[in-house]
């Protein structure tokens, strides 16, 4: 197969955790015989400073064009600690979603076995937990009308969603219920909001056309509670813009670091592939990133087009690394490998799987060379 990648690397860490990705695809590429065409394109911070603009119209027609996203982070201190400032690099990334019509947010939350004492929650309250969150995300508050007063003393921002927002990602999540543990938890809160018990209606409609999901419903407050008390209970999520955003990130917690977590967002046409973790710009060429959720985005990208044993032969590289505690120092503060050798060692063993156990012995104790 032949793909046409948008990179998008952005800002901070996003360059280093991007090119290890990269790493992976190509030889996914080398072993599978595809062709993978990367492009690169300016994001974030460096698109504002370069270009004053967050998402210059050359980056997205470079995304338009291509067969998918492979997305880095945005951010920089000096526009995060600056709320005045009227150009952000978060309008890029929104802008970018919107213009490209990534109505679904994928992100999935697993308790690797390996790792669990790592989180700090307890074995057995998290051992078993692999979750799907579906979010929507190019609608409701995020999105919504925002206004401020001439005073500048009462502001509002409008959550607002239509019936044909929350049909096309909740067929997206029964699907996928459908092919996991068929179980759905729709997160909202119907017992205040309108928007929300639109949510609920559109959802039940929908439930029939999926009888062999079981569907259930948890308000979001009980729903953060339930993602710390017990959070094996839940299969696949599914829930609006802003509760997604919250819930996700506490679900990140789980597996003992926010550089596992992939995410994919998918519209009916294009495709962007990122880690859910910020621009981390205090770590920016330090080679402390972990890039282990950019990998396993790249591992998502793979398997949005079907190449699902190419998808499975980097977790299993990655697998194979959080095994032997090949990781950066947020895994293995003791003895961690840098984020270009956690990338080297994660390409070596989809390249070399079985010649690669005689460099485990001498990666393991520290040596820096990966043959």
């Amino acid at each position: 197969m032949k793909l046409d990648i948008a990179v998008l690397s952005g800002d901070g860490i996003g360059p280093e955790v991007t090119a290890q990705a990269i790493k992976a695809l190509e030889a996914i590429a080398h072993n599978f015989d595809h062709s993978f065409i990367f492009k690169e394109g300016l994001v974030g911070a460096i698109a504002i400073d370069k270009t004053g603009n967050p998402l210059p119209d050359e980056t997205l027609e470079l995304c338009v064009q291509t067969d998918a996203v492979l997305f880095g982070a945005i951010g920089a201190p000096k526009y995060d600690n600056d709320p005045s400032a009227a150009v952000r690099p978060e309008q890029g990334l929104l802008k970018l979603r919107k213009e490209l019509g990534l109505y679904a947010n994928i992100r999935p939350v697993k308790a690797y076995p390996t790792l669990i004492d790592k989180s700090p929650l307890k074995r057995e309250i998290i051992e078993g937990t692999d979750i799907s969150i579906y979010r929507e995300l190019t609608g409701g508050i995020y999105f919504g009308k925002k206004e401020l007063s001439d005073d500048g003393n009462i502001a509002s921002d409008l959550c607002e969603y239509s019936r044909e927002e929350i049909e096309r990602i909740a067929h997206l999540a029964f699907k996928a219920a459908q092919k996991r543990r068929k179980k759905l938890t729709l997160v909202d809160k119907a017992n205040v909001l309108e928007s929300s018990r639109l949510w609920r209606k559109v959802v039940t409609e929908i439930a029939t056309a999926y009888s062999d999901v079981t569907l259930d419903f948890l308000f979001v407050d009980n729903a953060a509670m339930q993602m710390i008390l017990n959070p094996s209970q839940f299969d696949v999520i599914l829930t609006e813009n802003m509760f997604g955003d919250i819930i996700s990130d506490e679900a990140s917690v789980i597996g003992g670091s926010i550089g596992l977590l992939a995410s994919a967002s998918i519209g009916n046409t294009c495709c962007m592939f990122e880690p859910i973790h910020g621009s981390y710009p205090q770590a920016t060429g330090k080679g402390i990133a972990n890039p282990i959720a950019a990998i396993l985005s790249a591992a998502m990208l793979l398997e949005h087009f079907n190449l699902l044993g190419e998808a499975n032969a980097i977790r299993d590289a990655v697998e194979k690394a959080l095994e032997l505690n090949l990781t950066t120092s947020d895994l293995n503060p003791s003895n961690p490998l840098t984020t270009e050798k956690v990338g080297d060692f994660i390409a070596d063993y989809i390249l070399n799987p079985e010649d690669s156990n005689i460099n485990f012995e001498n990666i393991h104790v520290g040596q820096s060379t990966i043959i």
